[in-house]
């Protein structure tokens, strides 16, 4: 019994000072110790067996033996302990003064800011912001609006029609369902009124195409912005007071503006809202075709037919309506002198308004 307590602590200690890790540590100890299969307490289970003084002898030194062996597990596992935790020190250990990586950020096209800004100033007036599919069909981008089927706006020289099913081509079949890239917002004026009623106070911000010659200011994809208010008793000194309040908003400074007369069909009297232009300061440049002034805010009183379009009694109430170009309100915002930056999806120009 003696001897083999002795075999067994050399055993066991020369297994325990060759453990690389923690895991075959464990198996080491449960193998010596473990309540099933434990090969010391196998040993001691013979202790019953002996006389009363080599009972207490056997045990005196199973207990030093225990103690032994327990000791250098002990001391075995304070070290691979600390060699893990050096390892995952080195893993994780991180140098501050190293340069941090660089994450590249996305910018804000400019159109966008301004209409984001836009939509804030509209709606601390009591505006809904709106939407409207930009496949249009004839009757809201042209019939609604009170514009005649002989009207040029209706050119194909100034309006992409959709071909339709069959090679029917702009007429559509037996010429109706006339289908094409709305060449303004105005439509949804007619689908809002048919929606929501009267009164009304509504925006609608959105891309309009129209088949152009490109240069520095114009192109075939623009966007704007539409405005609509209707109630009982609107006035033109409502329409300028809102134009005046959102033209101070979003240039933050009054800006100079004349209005003068101008035909749309969809309203009555007409108006074309200009400002100074901002690049040249009035002096003339590409951009205002050296006149001074920027053609920016086509506007009027909505005519009763587009009314009755969406409708509403033209007898009880009455609304002004406008399109605001948001592509020439960005280039007069940040002084940029061609409309082709814009979408020319060039990332060295709109890093610029990050």
């Amino acid at each position: 019994m003696n001897d083999k307590l002795q075999q067994l602590k050399i055993k066991a200690v020369e297994s325990i000072e060759k453990v690389k890790t923690l895991l075959e540590l464990e198996k080491i100890e449960n193998g010596l110790f473990g309540r099933k299969g434990g090969k010391l307490n196998e040993i001691l289970k013979a202790i019953k067996d002996l006389g009363a003084e080599e009972k207490a002898n056997i045990g005196r030194l199973a207990n030093d033996v225990k103690k032994e062996i327990t000791e250098k597990l002990d001391e075995v596992r304070k070290a691979l302990n600390k060699k893990e935790l050096n390892e995952n020190l080195e893993k994780d250990f991180i140098d501050v003064t190293v340069p941090g990586k660089q994450f590249s950020k996305g910018s804000l096209n400019p159109i966008s800011i301004i209409q984001y800004e836009l939509e804030d100033v509209f709606r601390s007036m009591g505006f809904m912001v709106l939407d409207g599919p930009e496949l249009e069909s004839d009757f809201y981008n042209f019939e609604g609006l009170n514009i005649p089927e002989h009207h040029p706006a209706r050119d194909m020289q100034d309006t992409f029609y959709i071909k339709q099913k069959g090679g029917e081509g702009q007429e559509g079949k037996d010429g109706k369902n006339k289908q094409v890239l709305r060449t303004h917002t105005s439509p949804v004026q007619v689908r809002a009124m048919l929606k929501y009623g009267a009164p009304m106070k509504a925006i609608v911000p959105g891309r309009a195409f129209r088949n152009e010659a490109v240069d520095a200011s114009h192109d075939h994809t623009f966007n704007q912005l539409e405005g609509l208010m209707i109630d009982k008793d609107i006035s033109i000194t409502n329409l300028i007071s809102v134009m005046n309040t959102l033209l101070k908003k979003i240039f933050k400074k009054d800006v100079k503006t004349r209005l003068r007369p101008g035909f749309f069909p969809f309203v009555e009297p007409g108006f074309e809202l200009d400002i100074n232009c901002l690049i040249c300061g009035g002096k003339g440049c590409s951009v205002c075709k050296q006149t001074g002034w920027l053609e920016l805010l086509p506007c009027g009183m909505v005519h009763p037919n587009v009314l009755k379009a969406g409708g509403i009694n033209p007898d009880e109430y009455s609304g002004f309506a406008f399109g605001l170009g948001l592509t020439r309100l960005a280039m007069m915002r940040y002084g940029i002198d061609d409309i082709r930056h814009l979408c020319s999806g060039d990332l060295r120009f709109l890093k610029q308004f990050s």
